[in-house]
């Protein structure tokens, strides 16, 4: 698409911040005002569009869509959302161990371990593990209580988490960076534990650690979106 405006601004409205083109303000894909919640996020997103060249390229606008996002499907799903990232609990990556390998164990007994110590001692989440690939179910008490922290986000939030949690492959990795546990690049370096004790052993796969490159720009830009909220 064409660019088709001159200016860019951001107005609020009733609580809420507009983004306008030339004093119009940008609807969702579903027809909804772009209502967006934080002051900050609203210029973020004025600037991808203040950006805009020749023509208007979507995918160069990742607080734009997930705006869209968080008003045009997770706002309607909020509670089949939470249900989703509540969960990963029970395939939560940290959750599944080596059962071999001593130097990955040790390994993730301190990057895995310590953050499951953490959830359960600071938010009384007690999430169980194994040594292998055979599922676990874990207790009620810990569905229900990350049932409750999770219900506790705005529909914007909640969209930034769910994208946290899929890229992390793990709730309590969410959380913890989330919480200030963890910073992102601990958590990222956790969640990719596994695929490094291997890479050390069997060298790396151009093709794996080109997309892996371009997850780790993602959840970054998802964090961005969560910071960006918090004002």
């Amino acid at each position: 698409m064409k660019r088709f405006y001159d200016t860019v601004a951001v107005k609020e409205l009733a609580g809420v911040f507009a983004v306008t083109l030339d004093g119009r303000e940008i609807k969702t894909p579903q027809k909804q005002l772009l209502a967006i919640p934080v002051r900050e996020l609203a210029q973020a997103v004025a600037a991808e569009w203040v950006a805009q060249e020749d023509d208007i390229l979507p995918d160069s606008m990742p607080l734009t869509r997930m705006s869209n996002t968080a008003l045009d499907r997770v706002g309607p799903r909020r509670e089949i959302v939470i249900n989703e990232l509540v969960n990963y609990a029970h395939t939560d990556l940290l959750c599944y161990r080596e059962d071999a390998e001593q130097s990955l164990i040790k390994q993730q007994e301190e990057h895995w371990q310590t953050v499951l110590d953490w959830l359960d001692g600071e938010h009384d989440i007690h999430l169980l593990s194994t040594s292998g690939i055979l599922p676990i179910t874990q207790n009620d008490k810990a569905i229900a209580r990350l049932s409750a922290i999770i219900s506790q986000l705005s529909d914007f939030e909640l969209t930034a988490f769910h994208a946290l949690v899929t890229g992390f492959g793990s709730i309590s990795l969410g959380l913890a960076l989330i919480k200030g546990f963890r910073n992102f690049d601990e958590c990222w370096n956790a969640s990719i534990l596994e695929q490094s004790f291997q890479e050390e052993a069997w060298g790396t796969d151009s093709e794996v650690d080109e997309k892996r490159t371009e997850l780790n720009a993602e959840m970054q830009m998802n964090l961005t979106f969560w910071r960006l909220l918090q004002g």
